[in-house]
């Protein structure tokens, strides 16, 4: 089975190899650029430095993502991690770091008060494209693009050229086309999987059902788990499916299949907002059968109050939850730990992947990742530009991303034939987001030299069964749907990203819930205040620029 997920890793690492651009091969291969080489805040040589060569002592203030998890066993903005980087950062380019930690699960509303307050971090991220579009056009981000081949020639190299849209020569997704401004700038993922299905298999083993291979089989599962209490934890405690008030994203798989296979990329781009696919036709339905669930007792009747992970997680490792939808390899991660710590409540328990929900076409259809991560960006307030980028390419080097992602051996790796599995630290070094993600902000997935000891690494650097791993991968790339890169200036959402957001989320959460009678009237009026709450200003803002964009080409 090593073998098999080795090989089927391979494949998609090599992929997003190719596509982002080949990177920094060992740790010798990148080199400091001249210290002296330094720009000004418009792009201008300034070469201040010092008598040791190095640029003048300076601060910068760093965001870092408070995700709350129970894996968190460290303060994110003070320990182990924090220390390496400061003291290393002060050595190398003279820069004092502050960290500054913002909710992951609150990250728009924080953002926008410490932008709007003018004390947002000299180095802040986001996932959200359409915030990062109402900061420029409000004024408050620098420009970047004057930095690039000065101060962040490690950061460019290693980002690659982007194929998925032919000429750039780095993956960037937020530069102005009229201007060739360049607002923010990507991590590169290096793998695309992105969301799967999870089962109790101990559950249906107890019943004597098989893996559910349709929605029927799937729903008729969890009616048997509600019915039937294959874990004996109480009738009125079995949680058939959970999920968060994020419907959209913690039910995605079971949504996509109602949407129309046939819709058009065009249509698909145009009237997805702010990630949301309420608008395509057929969601309605994924949405009604959701309705459906949570009427019959099969979704946990508090979900709408969860607004992070925390309590759908606890639920999970408690042992009564059957169900539910999350990131490919979410069950299987050292953080949050939910298979792990589900094993040490009931030892015989079993999380695997499915791929149930078949399409009118036939097809189990799904959004796989772009190779553009999440997005950092420097305010425009910020009183060192420069050290920003400094750290910025200071961590796009080899060996200090490798080492963040890695750690040391014997506490977070071992080697296993010159490749580093990863082990969860027991000791001040557990890092308090897989592979350290919070803290390379330049990259999605682990990258230890090359595409074949990637994929060695990847597969090894799960503490389960490596079938189970083979299993999420292969459901989560099946019939995938890559993301539509359309190359255009995009303004009309940024101001209305956090409230298409929240009442996106009363949306959802109030048409679940609603009575079945009462469904089509919640919906047609939640999507009508929606849609005069600045959505249809964004879906004619897409289609006018969509219109624009095949013209000229």
């Amino acid at each position: 089975m090593k073998k098999k997920l080795l090989s089927i890793l391979l494949v998609g690492v090599m992929i997003v190899s190719v596509l982002g651009g080949c990177g920094s091969k060992d740790p010798d291969a990148t080199k400091d650029p001249d210290p002296t080489n330094t720009t000004d805040n418009n792009g201008g040589k300034t070469g201040d430095t010092n008598v040791d060569g190095k640029p003048e002592y300076s601060e910068i203030t760093v965001e870092i993502f408070d995700r709350g998890t129970d894996g968190g066993k460290t303060d994110p903005t003070n320990n182990y991690y924090t220390d390496w980087i400061k003291k290393k950062v002060l050595e190398e380019l003279n820069l004092g770091v502050t960290f500054v930690a913002v909710s992951r699960w609150e990250e728009t509303e924080q953002l926008n008060n410490l932008m709007a307050a003018g004390t947002a971090p000299d180095v802040c991220m986001t996932y959200s494209g359409d915030l990062i579009a109402n900061y420029r056009d409000l004024g408050g981000l620098t420009d970047l693009s004057p930095y690039i081949d000065t101060l962040l020639p490690d950061l460019k190299e290693f980002l690659g050229p982007d194929l998925a849209l032919p000429g750039r020569d780095m993956i960037v997704r937020n530069m102005d086309t009229e201007t060739g401004e360049v607002h923010s700038l990507p991590a590169r993922r290096m793998n695309v999987a992105q969301v799967s299905t999870f089962i109790r298999k101990d559950w249906l083993d107890k019943l004597g059902l098989p893996l559910p291979t349709t929605t029927q089989e799937y729903y008729d599962a969890l009616v048997a788990f509600k019915e039937q209490d294959p874990g004996g934890v109480g009738a009125n405690n079995v949680v058939p499916f959970t999920m968060t008030s994020d419907v959209r994203w913690r039910a995605s798989t079971l949504l996509e299949s109602f949407v129309d296979p046939n819709l058009s990329d065009e249509d698909r781009w145009i009237n997805t907002v702010i990630d949301r696919q309420y608008l395509l036709p057929g969601y309605k339905e994924g949405v009604r059968f959701l309705n459906k669930m949570y009427n019959e007792g099969l979704i946990d009747n508090q979900f709408a109050l969860y607004k992070d992970d925390t309590d759908s997680d606890n639920l999970i490792k408690s042992g009564v939850v059957g169900s539910f939808i999350h990131n490919w390899d979410q069950p299987y991660r050292d953080t949050p730990g939910l298979l792990r710590d589900l094993k040490e409540n009931v030892p015989d328990a079993e999380i695997v992947s499915i791929d149930p929900f078949v399409n009118s076409a036939g097809k189990t259809s799904k959004g796989l990742y772009d190779a553009a991560g999440l997005s950092y960006f420097v305010p425009a307030n910020s009183k060192n530009v420069e050290g920003a980028l400094r750290y910025i390419n200071w961590l796009s080097k080899f060996e200090n991303r490798y080492y963040l992602q890695i750690g040391d051996e014997g506490d977070t790796h071992v080697m296993v034939d010159g490749v580093p599995q990863l082990i969860p630290a027991e000791n001040e070094k557990i890092m308090n987001s897989g592979q350290n993600l919070d803290y390379t902000i330049i990259i999605n997935g682990l990258d230890v030299g090359d595409p074949e000891k990637n994929a060695k690494a990847l597969s090894a650097s799960y503490s389960v069964d490596s079938d189970l791993i083979i299993k999420a991968y292969e459901d989560a790339m099946r019939n995938g749907r890559p993301a539509v890169i359309v190359p255009v200036t995009l303004s009309a959402a940024g101001p209305y990203t956090q409230v298409l957001t929240d009442k996106g989320n009363e949306l959802m959460s109030g048409a679940v819930t609603a009575s079945p009678d009462k469904f089509d009237s919640v919906w047609d009026r939640g999507i009508e205040e929606w849609l005069d709450s600045g959505a249809q200003e964004i879906i004619d803002e897409r289609a006018a620029k969509y219109a624009e964009y095949k013209e000229s080409n």
